[in-house]
Parts: structure tokens; sequence; C-alpha cells
């Protein structure tokens, strides 16, 4: 079990490293060799989000019985994502919810957690589910990047960016390193994470939900923490929003599409738990215009009952 912890450990590092490093760096050269903003903010917006989700998921479905591990990390960290990431974020200040968030990405990312609880809903994901999600995620990726207009994107890939093919050459090479530590760090996480279920003989979808699920909502979690310590909340709900929409649209398409067939464990519960948990935020938001601290402790309270309807 021992060994088992330190492949997790170790993956989750290599994992956040890698894909920090890999889509800054990607970004970077993309703007260098006159990439155009929107496609950068494709990018940005799509890998950067759940980068690390998706490869465990991917990595984990290809494996036989790995679709378990595969949805319990998509949506045990779309639950993490809106309750402890969200939830300490407000207990540390009012998270402020801007109108044209919650009508755009808010929107979006509740229906796309809709439609995974729908399409999963009967203890299985199709090929063709796989295909309708991942078109579902292009589409709103797209929407979001063009919405956005990618300046600002630009402006920040941009910073520190030198202008010779010497960097060019650098971050080509950052490239190559980030999606190698990002590839070995999920290996690591998937075989540490299958050996910890077998261990303790409890299912692969639990591990998912709650290990594997945390561990990848980590950047997140850190990005919201430093957030909201210097009263940047506007980035807050954008970065958990984003993500959440990017995992149950692209990631929980290509576990589909790479590991079809039948889910193992009754993640119902876990299903309408995400989508109450991601309806409540919408609701609550549109109706004060911000979180404050008393609705963070209720996200809080949302993860260890997901924890207790898995077990």
């Amino acid at each position: 079990m021992w060994t088992d912890l330190l492949l997790v450990g170790a993956g989750l590092i290599l994992l956040t490293v890698g894909a920090d490093r890999f889509v800054e760096s990607a970004a970077r050269l993309g703007l260098r060799l006159g990439v155009s903003s929107l496609l950068i903010g494709l990018f940005v917006i799509g890998m950067g989000t759940s980068l690390p989700e998706m490869l465990v998921s991917g990595i984990s479905a290809t494996r036989p019985g790995g679709l378990d591990l595969a949805m319990g990390n998509v949506v045990g960290s779309n639950i993490a994502n809106l309750s402890l990431v969200l939830g300490v974020a407000a207990l540390i200040t009012p998270v402020p919810t801007p109108r044209g968030i919650l009508h755009r990405e808010g929107l979006i990312a509740t229906l796309a957690s809709a439609l995974l609880a729908w399409f999963a809903w009967q203890g299985s994901l199709y090929l063709l589910q796989g295909v309708l999600l991942l078109a579902a995620g292009a589409v709103a990726i797209f929407l979001i990047a063009r919405g956005d207009g990618g300046a600002e994107l630009e402006e920040e890939v941009a910073e520190g960016l030198g202008s010779g093919w010497t960097d060019v050459a650098k971050e080509a090479l950052w490239v190559v390193v980030g999606l190698a530590a990002t590839l070995l760090g999920a290996q690591l996480l998937v075989d540490g994470a299958r050996g910890l279920a077998a261990s303790l003989g409890v299912s692969e979808a639990l591990i998912g939900l709650t290990v594997v699920a945390v561990g990848t909502s980590l950047p997140e979690l850190a990005t919201a923490v430093a957030a909201a310590r210097r009263r940047h909340t506007s980035l807050v709900l954008g970065n958990v929003l984003g993500s959440n929409l990017f995992n149950a649209l692209v990631v929980a398409g290509v576990a589909a599409t790479v590991g079809a067939g039948r889910i193992a464990a009754d993640m119902r519960a876990e299903l309408a738990l995400m989508v109450a948990v991601s309806f409540f935020v919408g609701v609550v938001a549109m109706r004060e215009n911000r979180l404050d601290r008393w609705e963070g402790l209720a996200l809080l309270a949302a993860f260890p009952l997901a924890i207790y309807l898995a077990r």
C-alpha cells in the first residue's frame, strides 16, 4: 500500500508541475509562431483547466474496468471544484458572481453536468455518447473563447516571452518536457490509485471520487486560495466553471470514446449531487450577486456527502 501511496504522490506532483509548464509554454510558442488569439484562447481555456483530469481519465478508461476510476475522477473533480475550491474561497472572502459569467460559463457548465449525468444515469457510456460529449465540448470552448475575444489571454501569455529564436527553442523544449512529465504523472497516478483501491478493498470509483479527484483539483484550489487572499475573486468563479464544463464534456467524452462500456459502480447519487451543487451555485449567485461565507460552508458540506454516498 505504501508503494501505491508513493506512486499517487509522485504522479500528482508530476501532473501539476508538468501540465502547468506544458500549457504555458505551448501557448507562448503558439503566439510566437503567429497563432491567432482565438486559438490560443481555445487552448488555454480548454487544456489549461483540466489537462490532468483528461490524461488520468483517458489512461484509466483504456484499461479493463477503468471507466469506474475515470468517471469517479470526473464527477469527484466537478464536485470538489464547486465545494472545496469555491467553498474555501468564499470562506476567505465573499466571491462576486458577475452576471456575464453566470449567463455564459455558468449556464454551459450546469448544462454540461446535466448532459453527462443523463448519459451515465443507466450505468454505462457508449462511443456515440462520448463523441457527442466531445462535440459539445468543442462548441462550448469555442463560444467562451470567442466571447472573451482572446485579447486578455494574449496579453497574459505574451508576458515574459522573448522575441529571438533561442526563446522559441526554449519554449519548444519546455513543451516536450512538460508533456512528458504530465503523461508520466498520469500513468503513475492511475497505477497507484488502482493499486490503492485493491489494497484497501474499495471500489475504483471511490478512489476516483476522493484521492484522484482532490489531487487533480489541487491546482484549482491553490489558484482560488491565492486569488481570494489577494481579493482577485473574479478569477475564482471563471476558473471553476471553466474546469467543470471541460471535465463534463471533454474529459468524460475522451473516457467514453476510448473505453466505452459499463460503469460497475452505481454513481447515480454522485451524478445527482454534481448537478445539484452546480444548480445551487447558480441560483444563489444570481439571487445575491455573490457567494457569502455561510454559502461557502454549505458548499464545503457537499464533498463529505459525496464520499458518504460513494462508500
